[in-house]
């Protein structure tokens, strides 16, 4: 697991401590890994792209860090296609700044990443604006 803040790495490890798996925590920037390429077989990228400066840096970083064949799943809000959506983006000129964005565009990001293919898409909550999305590297 990686995150940008020594704080957030304390509350994972301590989540973490109980479990029966063998899980790593470092410290990291999304947009930069210090890691090799092609080196993870499943990226799950939980409520991340819509909280990072540049979701679509960070998707390309994942990129580069997954093996040929694997895959990334992401569960974050987004706003569908087209959709005005005005309310959401006018709060997300506020909240961009202290907590998340509401104004991102799942295909919008996806379409600056070269390499990778989806393989579902399903709506899970609010009336499909957080949505489960699973992607191929091919």
């Amino acid at each position: 697991g990686f995150d940008l803040t020594p704080a957030m790495l304390a509350r994972a490890e301590r989540r973490t401590a109980q479990s029966d798996c063998s899980i790593v925590l470092k410290l990291g920037d999304i947009h930069a890994l210090d890691e090799v390429d092609e080196q993870f077989d499943l990226i799950v990228m939980h409520l991340i792209l819509a909280v990072v400066p540049s979701p679509e840096q960070a998707l390309n970083e994942m990129l580069r860090v997954l093996k040929p064949g694997g895959r990334i799943i992401i569960l974050d809000k987004f706003l569908k296609p087209g959709e005005r959506a005005f309310l959401r983006r006018l709060i997300s000129l506020l909240m961009r700044h202290i907590a998340t964005r509401t104004d991102v565009v799942f295909e919008e990001v996806l379409s600056k990443t070269e390499g990778l293919q989806v393989v579902s898409d399903e709506p899970v909550l609010m009336n499909g604006w957080f949505r489960r999305i699973e992607l191929q590297r091919v």
